[in-house]
């Protein structure tokens, strides 16, 4: 849990407290795993918007009935993760959804590629 309060992403109360989340961070990448219980892949839609990681899911019902069906019913899901672009590779994130479980892994962006560093020469 120490590695939630030393990265500034991650240290968010809503992110690292939420139920059904996990995240971690290695030199590679930042890993995501979200519980979605009764969605599929179909049901989930990942994007990013001005580095704004943005996590929906939608469907799932879990009772049939009259006010479930007047309601919309079904489960949903709506997340934003903002992402600092010197950091990590959005161009490249992979996800997977399996068995009601979300995985997400954004890259990161070695420290060699970093391009917030410029030399000027005189």
């Amino acid at each position: 849990m120490d590695q939630f309060t030393d990265h500034p992403l991650l240290s968010t109360p809503s992110l690292s407290s939420r139920k059904g989340w996990d995240m971690r961070e290695d030199n590679n990448a930042l890993y995501i795993r979200i519980e979605m219980p009764g969605l599929s892949k179909e049901d989930v839609k990942i994007s990013v918007e001005q580095n704004t990681l943005i996590i929906r899911g939608e469907g799932g019902k879990d009772w049939e009935g009259e006010e479930e069906e007047e309601e919309g019913g079904g489960r949903r899901y709506s997340s934003r993760l903002d992402l600092p672009p010197t950091m990590y590779k959005v161009d490249e994130i992979k996800a997977e959804m399996k068995n009601g479980v979300l995985k997400v892994v954004v890259p990161k962006v070695k420290e060699d590629e970093r391009k917030d560093v410029y030399q000027v020469t005189v």
